[in-house]
């Protein structure tokens, strides 16, 4: 995929959506469902050659899109829950990309999962591979991710395979961020692109 701002600040949005919509969850038991639904699936769309594409178009990250601006906005904006959700799956996909074994065992299972996508009546079993995925995967790294809301939410079954899920969204929006040329410290040196490439986006969805 062309390596470029756009490109990058569309991935850093889905990352951005993910580590919001797992916030919700966590505190209000709920998140927007397209969001959701466009999140979870650009986990199976392994082979895109278009980075909006991985998300069914920028429609389906503009909740990430505005997330991100409000991030790179700053403080008083700044959401630390969903920064460190981010912060830390940027972290740990650059971990799960040195490790070959974890990373084709990771992709064996999503292939294998990916039939299941075109059956919108089995949706809750379908969240529960993706989460048993990332529990296989992801969830072997250090350090794991620590996910802060209600405990009536947290213990439902339900919800913690949707955040299971999204966390595995946000690895796969970590990956396409490095994939267009996304570096750590281009978050910090690159800012004021960032910042006003996503107001380009907001505007557009």
């Amino acid at each position: 995929m062309k390596k470029s701002i756009y490109n990058q600040t569309i991935a850093l949005a889905g990352l951005a959506q993910a580590a919001y919509l797992i916030r919700q969850i966590a505190r209000h038991g709920e998140a927007d469902a397209d969001a959701m639904e466009a999140s979870i699936a650009s986990i199976l769309k392994i082979d895109a050659q278009d980075v909006s594409d991985v998300y069914g178009g920028l429609e389906g990250v503009k909740t990430g899109i505005r997330q991100l601006k409000k991030q790179l906005q700053g403080p008083p904006t700044l959401e630390h829950e969903q920064f460190n959700y981010a912060a830390t799956l940027v972290y740990l996909e650059r971990k799960l990309a040195k490790n070959r074994t974890l990373l084709s065992k990771l992709r064996r299972g999503i292939e294998e999962i990916i039939p299941e996508k075109e059956s919108p009546k089995d949706r809750d079993t379908l969240m529960s591979r993706l989460a048993d995925l990332y529990q296989n995967t992801v969830s072997t790294l250090k350090p794991r991710v620590l996910v802060n809301g209600e405990p009536v939410f947290l213990t439902d079954q339900d919800n913690a395979n949707k955040i299971r899920a999204l966390l595995l969204a946000g690895i796969r929006s970590a990956f396409l961020w490095r994939q267009t040329g996304g570096r750590r410290w281009k978050i910090v040196l690159l800012r004021k692109r960032l910042l006003d490439e996503s107001e380009k986006l907001a505007r557009a969805v």
